[in-house]
């Protein structure tokens, strides 16, 4: 009998496993911009447990940027990108959702996982003068080859931009 429940635990816990998202970001080829969202943050004795909302950002996947409107349902709060941040992502489900990787507050090197469900578009998100705008994709891959970003081989900071240009 103990050898059956041995067997049966070891079996949970893979099947578990199966599920759980790897939290190594070098899984994670994409990159994503948050640029907004709007959350309810759900409680359990005082402790947040669970955040589910929407949101505007821009994928970057193959060399070239898209806007994606965005649901999510996260076990914690999703934080919107700062400056030219962008987030570790990969597709659960092609074109319709996303696995991203956020870190985790107070420890380095932790990360937290949080599911996007998307709807691509044919254009990308901008913020100019404090109003998020759109663009032609084919315009801001233009800017971003100017300036040499590319998120997803780690030029995370434009070059030759004034230090108050941000696309937040």
């Amino acid at each position: 009998m103990r050898l059956f429940v041995a067997y049966a635990l070891v079996g949970l816990a893979t099947a578990s496993s199966l599920y759980a998202e790897s939290h190594n970001p070098s899984d994670y080829p994409l990159r994503v911009h948050i640029f907004s969202r709007q959350e309810t943050t759900f409680y359990h004795m005082r402790q947040a447990d669970e955040a589910k909302g929407e949101g505007r950002a821009n994928l970057f996947e193959g060399g070239s940027p898209k806007g994606i409107d965005f649901q999510f349902d996260c076990d914690h709060r999703l934080q919107p990108s700062s400056g030219f941040e962008t987030y570790p992502a990969k597709w659960k489900k092609p074109g319709a959702e996303l696995v991203i990787l956020q870190p985790q507050f107070g420890k380095p090197g932790s990360y937290d996982t949080c599911s996007l469900k998307v709807m691509e578009k044919d254009f990308v998100y901008v913020r100019r003068n404090g109003v998020l705008a759109t663009e032609p994709a084919a315009a801001f891959k233009e800017w971003m080859v100017k300036h040499e970003y590319d998120p997803e081989h780690g030029k995370n900071m434009p070059a030759g931009l004034a230090p108050s240009a941000s696309p937040n």
